[in-house]
């Protein structure tokens, strides 16, 4: 009854009716009632039990009709889905995000098409983004092809204009959850430079017919969301199990893992299961796989003198050996 309770109260708090006053005013009829129904079943009478039991019905059949949508006002970095078009390997992306930050309120939004041919993807990498102290990372999930190009996917809380992400609102249909499809000049180095997170950069050694399978999972879940789309949910349907999801029917016999929960030890979870080079301590790895420097390199060049930002951001991370992940 108090786990009960306290769901239907972060429920109320955060998906109740509007304005905010009604909703904490049913949150206190649920107290009132969770309570005398305590006290009901202490003092052997059911009465309260059984009025908070209605209760318990009316929010159950209040909360099944909470479905997620994808028409809402939302904010300009998730307002479009990637969608695909297909003819063998080869494929037509379009809304691929492309946009240039300035600050986080400030950019030029762009969404552009582009060709790629899956048979042609020959490397996967792993991007790791703390916002949070050491624990708490946001990840995301680059390919590269062999003509030089990197197409980066990020598994992204889905909010409305003007809202804020909250973690424990994530617990409670706050949000959709949405595919990001994007160069990474734009979502990697918003992260770096403009948000000013620490980013790491973690080559993945994964056999070619693995990384092509895992592409063609993101480019399916994307298209999947677009058509039928789901809640983000912070422990079930986030950045790091939704690529456990995809990985796990590729890779058969890779473990669950609480680190899959806690993305920021992600490069311990991959490097006990030998997806990272096993030439170097994890340390060194991490150590070199850290990106700000680069990409702050990066904007202070001459445009007309810069590399590619994909090059300059991989410059001196080592590449694995391929060995079986497993």
């Amino acid at each position: 009854m108090v786990a009960v309770t306290g769901y239907g109260i972060g429920a109320l708090v955060f998906r109740g009716p509007r304005p905010a006053g009604l909703a904490w005013g049913l949150v206190g009829v649920l107290s009132t009632l969770a309570i005398l129904a305590l006290t009901g079943l202490w003092r052997a009478s059911w009465l309260a039990p059984f009025v908070f039991s209605l209760a318990g019905l009316v929010f159950l059949m209040w909360w099944a009709r909470i479905l997620p949508r994808t028409d809402r006002d939302w904010a300009g970095d998730v307002s479009r889905v990637f969608h695909v078009e297909q003819a063998g390997s080869c494929v037509t992306i379009h809304n691929v995000r492309d946009f240039d930050w300035r600050t986080r309120e400030d950019f030029t939004e762009r969404w552009v098409t582009r060709d790629y041919d899956i048979d042609t993807a020959c490397s996967v990498d792993l991007v790791l983004s703390y916002w949070a102290g050491p624990h708490i990372a946001h990840a995301l999930v680059s390919f590269g092809f062999t003509d030089g190009r990197h197409l980066c996917f990020s598994v992204e809380v889905r909010r409305v204009s003007g809202g804020q992400f909250s973690a424990l609102g994530g617990l409670f249909r706050q949000c959709e959850l949405v595919v990001i499809a994007a160069e990474e000049r734009d979502i990697v180095r918003t992260r770096a430079n403009v948000r000013g997170e620490r980013v790491y950069l973690y080559r993945v050694a994964m056999p070619t017919d693995d990384i092509r399978a895992l592409l063609r999972s993101y480019l399916a879940t994307g298209q999947a969301l677009a058509d039928q789309p789901r809640f983000y949910n912070t422990l079930t349907a986030n950045c790091t199990t939704l690529i456990y999801d995809m990985v796990a029917p590729i890779v058969p016999g890779v473990p669950w893992n609480w680190r899959l929960l806690v993305p920021g030890h992600l490069p311990a979870y991959l490097y006990r299961l030998g997806a990272l080079t096993n030439d170097l301590p994890l340390s060194e790895i991490t150590a070199r796989g850290q990106i700000n420097a680069a990409a702050r390199a990066w904007d202070r060049a001459e445009p007309a003198r810069r590399a590619s930002f994909s090059i300059a951001i991989r410059k001196d991370i080592p590449v694995p050996r391929l060995e079986r992940i497993g």
